[in-house]
């Protein structure tokens, strides 16, 4: 009895093997919104990692983890890490090529609860008088996230905390743009002073009698 039931063990454990074995060996996960303020304030907020917890989906969920900044704010090579409960976990941001105001490319490094390298890239482009905003993450899956992805779906998954980010996004890059005071109307042309007038070269002079 006992090694039947052993064996049945190693064979659903095979057919797992198996399975996770047959999932996609790189993954691509892409959300998009429109934002009513223009790209280059929407780009801000985007490319200074200090700007991310007004509107990052994961902030709120650790209050308390412990942050860290390096580098110039907005320029490659500047990063943000972070270290938190289980739910946010450990790992490092870290811009890799930023293209004002039209992409913010980063490489993300999970720590914990697993070891991961993905690219996340942000895309904005003129929309009518705002701007669209395309988030996307692309990475490799190793056997351990092969399995993981049989029982949950990354896409939905990662692809919601997107969607909840470009929400918050959204909010403080228009609350952000509605701030800025609009420009001051230029004054009409009035009458030119006759003192002003330049007088003609070319005009005869006067004659004196």
């Amino acid at each position: 009895m006992l090694i039947r039931i052993l064996i049945a063990v190693a064979a659903v454990f095979l057919v797992f093997v198996l399975v996770a074995a047959t999932r996609p060996a790189d993954f691509t996960i892409t959300r998009s919104t429109n934002i009513a303020a223009p790209p280059v304030g929407v780009y801000a907020q985007v490319a200074d990692l200090s700007k991310w917890p007004a509107w990052s989906p994961w902030d709120k969920l650790d209050p308390n983890q412990k942050v860290t900044y390096s580098g110039t704010p907005g320029q490659p090579g500047s990063g943000f890490a972070w270290s938190g409960n289980n739910k946010v976990g450990e790992g490092r941001m870290t811009l890799t090529e930023v293209r004002p105001p039209e992409l913010v490319d980063i490489k993300l490094e999970f720590i914990r609860p697993f070891e991961a390298t993905n690219q996340s890239t942000f895309n904005f482009a003129p929309s009518g008088p705002g701007t669209q905003v395309t988030w996307s993450m692309k990475g490799h899956n190793n056997f351990m996230s092969k399995a993981f992805s049989i029982f949950m779906n990354m896409d939905k998954m990662v692809g919601g905390d997107f969607e909840r980010g470009l929400v918050s996004l959204k909010e403080v890059s228009e609350t952000a743009a509605k701030a800025v005071p609009p420009p001051a109307p230029a004054l009409p042309a009035g009458p030119v002073a006759p003192s002003a007038v330049a007088p003609d070269a070319t005009a005869a002079p006067p004659i004196v009698q």
